[in-house]
């Protein structure tokens, strides 16, 4: 779940405001001396990753995993299935993935079970899945680098969430804004429970990888306050010297993840309103079409360049897109919304440095820019096209690759899922 390399598009916050959330245990925000202390008396060193692990079973004293420290750090996020990823996914998560799995060990998955949490249509879950895996790859993601896979394909992440869900606090979860909101608006026989218990399942599909570090934007770094204060309530409750009188490793149960902030970028807008941003759904904000769906202001498909649209759209949307009257072409104008918007694109498309666009467009008209972001954007996504056909074509490719990364995550998922069920006194079955 990340925005990325970047363009940092909005979300909505898991609540209303940092102050809205006040978790009562082992907060995040402690200094680092007062971590210490408590980490010090309470017997919760840093543990790192788990990476192997028969069975996602209580285990006995003796199955205990007690892995090795890895080479690289481990980053996770995923993206929601929508049957539309946008130039707003590609440049707010899925591009920067591509750079981290150079550099991180990563995993990067198609979050299929927060999609259950939308209005959906059965018949086209899988295939969106299959499609934003395919898209994944065709962007540059490299399965020898990377575990791609499908969420639902990994049970852990379910049977990881009932187990925190007994450790969330239920005050925790009501102060999370969206439900307030949407709870009131629409009433409780319109709204589900996933919409209350959504964060414990993202609080899963961080903590169940011993994650180092989760992809956000320097303005979404509150997304991550309930899986920080969640895996310190766990290691709290349950690890430590607790764990190890159990029979067990002892110390933390949960690596804290920390929030990988990517360089500050350019934002992707509305084509249509240069004020409003561009939602993309990775993670953290899936949870947003959700809740524009039931608001029904849901974005119009003109309002974004898809990365499959063809050539004909691309060009129809960026020729009806909304421009102003002002003469030139410039950056940062706060009168001139969409001019910066539209500049930015191109910013991004091409490769260019901010002052190489200004010195190239800052004389053109509208009709000679919209041709030159035309072109540009047809010639950056035709690779992608091409690549995403090629892989849709050959489905044993694709199911082959998605099915080696479900391998990969499960051996790291079932050692955390092992070590939580002893942790919590569970009877271990041989």
């Amino acid at each position: 779940m990340g925005g990325t390399g970047t363009v940092v598009s909005q979300f909505l916050n898991l609540s209303s405001s940092s102050s809205s959330y006040s978790p009562r245990f082992l907060a995040p925000s402690l200094s680092c001396a007062a971590s210490t202390l408590l980490h010090s008396r309470f017997s919760l060193p840093s543990i790192r990753s788990c990476t192997s692990s028969a069975t996602a079973t209580p285990s006995t004293s003796s199955d205990t995993i007690t892995p090795p420290t890895p080479l690289k750090k481990r980053v996770v996020s995923g993206v929601q299935p929508t049957g539309s990823i946008h130039l707003g996914n590609y440049f707010g998560a899925i591009k920067n993935w591509v750079a981290l799995q150079n550099t991180y060990d990563t995993l990067f998955f198609i979050v299929d079970l927060h999609a259950i949490t939308l209005p959906y249509e059965a018949q086209q879950l899988s295939k969106a899945s299959r499609s934003t895996a395919a898209i994944y790859l065709a962007c540059g993601v490299d399965p020898s680098k990377a575990s791609v896979f499908v969420q639902s394909h990994v049970r852990a992440h379910v049977e990881l969430m009932w187990l925190l869900s007994s450790a969330t606090p239920i005050g925790w979860l009501n102060k999370m804004i969206q439900f307030k909101e949407k709870s009131r608006k629409a009433g409780d026989e319109e709204v589900g429970v996933a919409l209350l218990t959504y964060p414990v399942l993202m609080a899963s599909d961080i903590l169940l990888y011993q994650s180092d570090f989760v992809p956000v934007g320097e303005d979404q770094k509150q997304h991550l306050e309930l899986t920080r204060d969640l895996a310190e309530r766990v290691n709290y409750l349950y690890g430590g010297r607790k764990w190890k009188k159990l029979g067990g490793r002892g110390g933390a149960i949960f690596k804290v993840p920390e929030p990988l902030i990517p360089p500050a970028g350019a934002r992707i807008m509305s084509l249509t309103d240069g004020l409003s941003k561009v939602f993309y759904f990775d993670l953290f904000s899936c949870l947003c079409m959700y809740i524009m769906l039931m608001s029904k202001s849901a974005p119009s498909d003109q309002s974004r360049i898809n990365l499959l649209d063809p050539k004909d759209l691309i060009a129809n949307k960026i020729k009806r897109c909304k421009t102003d009257a002002f003469p030139g072409l410039e950056f940062d104008n706060p009168e001139r919304p969409e001019c910066n918007n539209l500049l930015s694109i191109y910013q991004l498309i091409s490769g260019k440095t901010k002052e190489e666009v200004v010195q190239e467009c800052q004389n053109m008209n509208w009709g000679a820019f919209k041709t030159l972001l035309t072109d540009a954007l047809i010639d950056h996504l035709r690779p992608i096209q091409v690549r995403y056909d090629e892989i849709m074509s050959d489905s044993g490719y694709l199911d082959d690759v998605l099915a080696e990364g479900a391998r990969n995550a499960s051996e790291i998922a079932d050692a955390t899922v092992n070590n939580v069920y002893q942790a919590m006194g569970f009877l271990g079955r041989r």
